[in-house]
């Protein structure tokens, strides 16, 4: 079948060549932003409103605000929100006041402000931005999406010398009115159904954000070859580019390659402007996928500029989950605490009480549980009530035996559930610094500790002897009694009889894997039969970014059976 297109094109008589047409003047669109300054990525916030641009006030100005417009213009997300000032004033209308984003909307005219035109600010109140631009993305690794067939390679060709085109994809750039022309093949884009075009067709049309014109042209070329390369700074524009031509298997390829792509930017910026862009295109495999890498780094998550960023609906999935890696509950509790008071007005109390009862005032530790009830935060005296009462179930959880409480529970909530706590006293370091010369640090691969048997203070006094342990070969294995049938593997097993609390708790312990050096987690795995088989590029697929430089941490996670 493609012999037979390839056949057809070479009998098609040659139109001129045309890659990329001088840019043209294009009318702007309603609700279209831009930034006036001197870089492309920072400046005075300028929005089209009635045939007229016009610049927005500072009042109410904060980072949901710049997120939306960084997104809109196609950045992975902001770094700051500008007070009126740096970037210059403005001459024209002031359209929006009093501006107020979840920060998760689409554009800047989704949020709610007081009204078009409706302002009491001059023009020294003008705000601005400075977005995102990948510079802290540890490095540009790409990955290949490779679907080809026997025939792509002459079709890529095809695709580059532009011979006998007869068809013109029109990429308007949203931000700077202008328009790319790409020339192609139109049976080429018949061969893909998906695209509903018909022999008719002779053009077709799309608006793009100005960020993503770099990579239109590699996408256009896939259609030919089945064939491309994917980096984290390229993987959003690819996913919107075939989500809005219908590509649904190329963008499940490139959300595929974005998970082994996540751990290259330290800021997390790329991974929260990219979880909302997939709620915003319904992409629940992307959203998950996200959403685990988020949850897995909690604990640097929490303390980074872009946890006061993130959106209420991204908020209430991270705090449904058990997977979530955090300090102790005390600390996520807080943190909630000061997202809500950086929000401000943007959360009101129903969804304060929404994300509050996610909390699991039972996993408390119980001295922090006491101290709660005195605390003079606005949000505990705003909702007192339930305060008192994940105070009076903890208490509960604390002071009696799980076999009590279980006994009045219709089902079995996920409040009694543990997060992956790593509190001092639940958790061990091993570093690996090379798998090469393993002899070089094998006394180091090998460390003893003790935790409580459980979070509650029924248990506190009770401890369990812990042997933490990493083998870099068959022949480690072998010494210590064990078979391993692939390298590395770690090993996590009581110094002791577990079977006093076979009826009462199940040891659900986690391996979390980071770099030496650096914060990120980018893998997390559980422990079947005392053993975790540690995952290699080979063996799972995952691009682990410190192959040679590991931090093993071994967590104990009890929890009540």
């Amino acid at each position: 079948m493609y012999l037979l297109w390839l056949l057809l094109f070479l009998h098609v008589s040659a139109q001129p060549r045309t890659l990329f047409d001088p840019r043209q003047k294009q009318p702007t669109q309603e609700g279209n932003v831009r930034l006036v300054g001197s870089l492309d990525s920072s400046g005075r916030v300028e929005i089209y409103h009635d045939g007229q641009w016009g610049s927005v006030c500072d009042d109410g100005w904060d980072l949901a605000e710049a997120q939306v417009v960084c997104r809109q213009m196609g950045f992975p997300g902001a770094v700051s929100a500008i007070p009126g000032g740096p970037y210059g004033e403005g001459s024209d209308p002031i359209w929006l006041d009093d501006m107020n984003c979840e920060g998760s909307e689409s554009t800047l005219s989704d949020c709610n402000f007081n009204g078009w035109g409706v302002t009491d600010c001059t023009h020294k109140e003008d705000a601005g931005v400075i977005c995102e631009t990948g510079k802290n993305i540890t490095s540009n690794r790409q990955f290949s999406v490779d679907n080809s067939l026997g025939l792509s390679d002459d079709l890529g060709l095809l695709f580059d010398c532009k011979d006998g085109c007869d068809f013109s994809i029109n990429v308007r750039d949203l931000s700077e009115e202008a328009e790319l022309t790409f020339c192609v093949h139109r049976l080429i884009l018949m061969i893909h159904p998906e695209l509903n075009l018909t022999n008719e067709s002779r053009n077709l049309s799309v608006d793009v954000s100005q960020t993503c014109h770099p990579h239109v042209s590699a996408f256009l070329r896939y259609f030919y070859t089945r064939q491309i390369e994917v980096s984290i700074t390229s993987a959003q524009c690819l996913h919107q580019l075939a989500f809005i031509f219908g590509v649904k298997n190329l963008m499940e390829d490139v959300g595929r390659v974005f998970t082994l792509l996540i751990p290259q930017d330290n800021t997390f910026r790329t991974q929260v402007s990219m979880y909302e862009y997939a709620v915003r295109t319904g992409d629940f495999v992307l959203q998950e996928n996200v959403l685990q890498y988020l949850s897995w780094n909690g604990e640097f998550l929490i303390s980074s500029p872009v946890w006061s960023s993130i959106s209420f609906h991204m908020m209430d999935a991270l705090l449904q989950r058990s997977d979530l890696i955090v300090k102790d509950e005390a600390l996520l509790l807080k943190a909630l605490e000061r997202w809500i008071q950086d929000k401000g007005d943007e959360i009101n109390s129903e969804q304060q009480v929404s994300l509050l009862n996610h909390i699991r005032f039972l996993l408390i530790p119980v001295d922090e549980l006491y101290e709660i009830q005195f605390s003079s935060s606005a949000l505990h005296q705003n909702h007192e009530k339930l305060f008192l009462t994940g105070l009076l179930k903890g208490f509960q959880f604390n002071a009696l035996p799980f076999s009590k409480i279980r006994n009045k529970m219709d089902n079995m909530s996920n409040e009694y559930l543990p997060r992956i706590y790593t509190g001092n006293e639940w958790n061990v370091f091993i570093n690996v610094t090379t798998f090469q010369y393993p002899d070089h640090d094998q006394n180091n691969r090998l460390q003893t500790f003790s935790t409580p048997a459980h979070t509650s203070a029924l248990y506190r006094e009770q401890k369990v002897q812990w042997r933490a342990q990493v083998f870099l070969t068959a022949q480690e294995c072998s010494n210590s009694g064990i078979s391993c049938r692939s390298f590395p593997v770690a090993r996590f097993l009581a110094d002791g009889n577990l079977n006093m609390y076979a009826n009462s708790i199940r040891f659900s312990n986690r391996l979390i894997l980071s770099c030496k050096n650096e914060n990120n987690v980018f893998h997390v795995q559980d422990f079947k039969n005392h053993k975790a088989v540690i995952p290699t590029n080979s063996s799972m697929g995952l691009p682990n970014p410190c192959p040679d430089d590991y931090s093993f941490r071994f967590v104990v996670r009890p929890e009540f059976i």
